[in-house]
């Protein structure tokens, strides 16, 4: 080859590898647009859409921008020494799986608690099981079945789940494990914690589930890139020990022994406890607290507590916003900038509290063109509520709120009247601006991207129905679980005041899409269920 060739072909080499690492800085810098936030030295906040960060994710191979929350837990898992507790609604992440079983063969003190409705291995379900499944099941069996199946047959096989099905790696490797049937019930209304603690000093507190769609995004579709979620790590020995004292009471003697374990409306109550991390403030409240008590003593009741406080600004971002009290404490709040985002799956359901927000009057609701008796619309309606719009599959799963940019309310506790009474479930209020900074840039970035004030669609129906509809019962049609009216529900048989108050609260935080859901509902047996099996639907 002449020396001129060979210098054009180098010269030819050395230019395409200076466009592809333009290109690649390009790309890290549309994905990396803005500074990193200051961390609070004992209170990290993480969050699986950060603007602020970046990460190669390790299932769709993409560069996306993010933190990594799975890469974080699986970290903190490793780190353990002694210990390691996890609750979660629900665990369907491989590398997570594999963490855990890690540390319990290193002979460390490992625990589990899930929902007793996720605590199967996907593999476990028969062909016939899975052709009930109804949406929702089978949209969660679909992005198991995405990544388990790894050589595309759609079928599971027994290496397949050895390896890749999270909850056979758990039982497999023997780590001690318990549901929330535990207590001898059918099931608390929802074991909906997420939290790990860390040789009894760290706390991990998080939103997301430990699935690969609230970590990362749907496999199924490219553009998602997870529900919204944040994770926080909170450096206590002082805060561990509560959290300790949490899991132990749902745990009890722990699988096999005495059914001393409590969950849901069997816990005794739980009063607020509050602790120093460095200048930083955290209150810690757990769910549920019995209806019989004090609204104000409930976890509700802290969030309509912290509310209160505001001078200048309170910005939601929230998965349900279905709590009568609160929106009326933020109603009565003068010259506060309010702004929210609920999730567009609940936003504009009969019982949230967006209507209120936008003054949408009670008798004129969509669908049914029924009413909550219990909405009050505001007089002065706002046009700072909405839905974030989000790419396809994904979900504005956040549970917090931020008051005058210092004040933080955040943990697995929707805001509903399901998670204060029934669930089990988790609440901080953390008073510093640099943790609330975090969560200000989150609101902003997804309040940049929403739509806002009243909808045309539900203009429309507005136009459409100037009064309400007979009730289903006049209509003698089967009551739908998901809108019928207390006193409609009442009318069904074996179904009282109490019972029906049950239903309305459980559907709030996860709507019914088939009678075998029912069940989660405190008080309603197998031979309620067969009495209702012909008269309601959903």
């Amino acid at each position: 080859m002449k020396p001129w060739v060979r210098s054009l072909l180098l010269w030819g080499c050395g230019l395409t590898a200076l466009v592809f690492l333009l290109m690649r800085q390009r790309q890290t810098l549309q994905v990396q647009v803005l500074p990193k936030l200051p961390q609070h030295p004992r209170i990290q906040v993480y969050m699986n859409q950060n603007p602020a960060a970046s990460y190669r994710e390790p299932y769709r191979q993409i560069q996306r921008p993010g933190d990594n929350l799975e890469q974080v837990i699986v970290d903190q898992i490793l780190s353990a020494r002694s210990s390691v507790d996890v609750a979660v609604q629900e665990l369907r992440s491989q590398k997570i799986a594999q963490a855990i079983r890690n540390r319990y063969q290193a002979g460390l003190r490992v625990r589990l608690i899930l929902e007793n409705t996720y605590s199967r291995p996907w593999s476990r379900f028969t062909p016939a099981e899975i052709a009930q499944f109804n949406e929702s099941q089978r949209e969660r069996y679909q992005d198991g079945l995405a990544f388990i199946d790894q050589d595309g047959n759609r079928q599971i096989s027994a290496r397949e789940s050895n390896e890749f099905d999270a909850l056979q790696i758990i039982q497999n490797a023997g780590v001690p494990w318990l549901d929330d049937t535990a207590d001898g019930s059918a099931g608390s209304g929802l074991m909906h914690h997420k939290f790990v603690i860390v040789d009894q000093h760290t706390v991990i507190a998080t939103t997301a589930n430990f699935t690969l769609s609230g970590l990362h995004g749907d496999l199924n579709h490219s553009d998602s890139r997870g529900n919204t979620n944040s994770l926080l790590v909170l450096e206590s020995a002082e805060l561990a020990t509560v959290f300790r004292d949490e899991f132990n009471l749902m745990w009890g003697d722990g699988p096999g022994g005495k059914s001393d374990s409590a969950f849901g409306v069997r816990k005794f109550f739980r009063p607020v406890q509050s602790f120093s991390l460095g200048d930083a403030t955290v209150q810690v409240k757990f769910s549920p607290t019995s209806s019989r008590l004090p609204w104000q003593s409930s976890t509700n009741g802290l969030i309509g507590t912290t509310l209160g406080q505001s001078k200048d600004t309170v910005d939601l971002a929230l998965f349900v916003f279905s709590e009568q009290n609160l929106v009326n404490q933020l109603a009565a709040q003068q010259g506060v900038t309010i702004r929210a985002l609920v999730d567009s799956t609940f936003a504009y359901q009969s019982y949230s509290e967006v209507l209120d927000m936008l003054g949408v009057v009670r008798s004129r609701l969509p669908n049914a063109c029924d009413f909550e008796a219990k909405n009050q619309p505001w007089p002065q309606s706002i046009e700072t509520v909405g839905v974030p719009l989000l790419p396809q599959g994904d979900r504005l799963h956040h549970k917090y709120g931020v008051v005058d940019q210092r004040l933080v309310i955040v943990g697995s506790h929707n805001w509903s009247d399901a998670a204060n009474d029934i669930n089990d479930e988790t609440l901080l209020v953390i008073d510093h601006p640099t943790v609330a900074a975090h969560f200000h840039r989150e609101f902003e970035r997804l309040y940049a991207k929403s739509r806002l004030g009243v909808p045309p669609f539900l203009q429309r129906e507005l136009e459409r129905c100037p009064e309400p509809l007979r009730s289903t019962m006049e209509k003698n049609e089967p009551i739908n679980l998901n809108t019928a009216t207390q006193a409609e529900l009442e009318r069904l048989p074996g179904i009282g005041p109490t019972l029906a108050a049950n239903i309305i609260a459980a559907r709030q935080d996860q709507p019914f899409n088939s009678l075998e859901e029912l069940d989660r509902v405190p008080g309603l047996g197998p031979k309620r269920l067969q009495a209702l099996r012909d008269q309601i639907t959903w």
